[in-house]
């Protein structure tokens, strides 16, 4: 087990220092802006919709090691996919995260690396800050603050 959670911390890490999808995202169809005030973690997410699937995605911002990383590592997971399917991977993930009885973690792919901040409270909000700022755009609201 202690080789799984090296793995899963690698992945973090390297997320965090090489951020996948950090860009901005032109033009786009959709837009939310995040911030979490317990940390000081902002993140802003973009994305193009087209025929129902997210053609593009990128997040800007600042925030610490498992912000940046859950956002990185939402991007590339949700390019190519439906909204529908953005919106039920946010369920899955926000249970993930929460909740002891979720979602097989093999089910979820890379996301299942961010898993192990369900034992330490404080930390779920900055893992899912970028996911409910993805939830805030899709569904047309300008800004989200997790409290």
């Amino acid at each position: 087990m202690s080789d799984l959670r090296d793995l899963y911390q690698e992945v973090i890490l390297d997320h965090n220092k090489h951020p996948r999808n950090f860009r901005s995202v032109e033009p786009h169809s959709h837009q939310a802006d995040g911030y979490n005030p317990l940390c000081g973690d902002r993140v802003t997410i973009q994305l193009s919709v087209e025929d129902g699937m997210i053609a593009s995605i990128g997040f800007q911002g600042d925030g610490c090691a498992i912000s940046t990383a859950s956002a990185s590592i939402m991007t590339e997971v949700l390019e190519g996919k439906t909204v529908d399917e953005a919106q039920a991977l946010f369920d899955q993930f926000h249970d993930l995260v929460t909740r002891d009885e979720a979602c097989p973690e093999a089910a979820l792919g890379k996301i299942a690396v961010l898993a192990g901040v369900r034992d330490y409270p404080m930390r779920v909000k900055c893992a899912t800050l970028a996911w409910h700022t993805l939830h805030a755009a899709l569904t047309e609201k300008d800004e989200v603050t997790t409290e």
